[in-house]
């Protein structure tokens, strides 16, 4: 089977910026929540949509696609009638983890109210 995850090449970039780049594929209200519960131990479509933040299925199944188009995570079938999937994290997604301490960090710091709720696998 054909690698189908998508690089980004300076014909698909907005502009050479590294941040707009990055923001390009996890910079929406979503997709950090979904890396947040990988790395919680979260691995299965009824695993992310237990989530406090309800993520909206359609929103979920797109974002798991554009995740694993990006190798950010990787999808496995665990049941073939219907096909269901595991999510797992690669190298690059795992290299976000310290983006994501800082954000929970930064909240906890300067959003009164915050707290983290889940212990992340960092």
């Amino acid at each position: 089977m054909k690698n189908k995850t998508k690089a980004i090449r300076i014909g698909d970039m907005r502009s050479p910026c590294p941040i707009a780049n990055t923001l390009d594929i996890i910079g929406d209200k979503w997709t950090l929540l979904v890396i947040r519960d990988l790395f919680a131990g979260k691995s299965t479509y009824s695993e992310f949509q237990s989530s406090p933040e309800s993520i909206p299925t359609n929103i979920l199944a797109n974002r798991l696609k554009r995740l694993a188009e990006y190798d950010v995570i990787h999808k496995t079938p665990y049941q073939q009638r219907p096909v269901r999937y595991a999510y797992q994290l690669t190298a690059k997604g795992r290299s976000l983890g310290p983006l994501l301490l800082a954000m929970a960090e930064w909240g906890k710091k300067n959003i009164a109210g915050t707290e983290a709720r889940m212990k992340l696998d960092l």
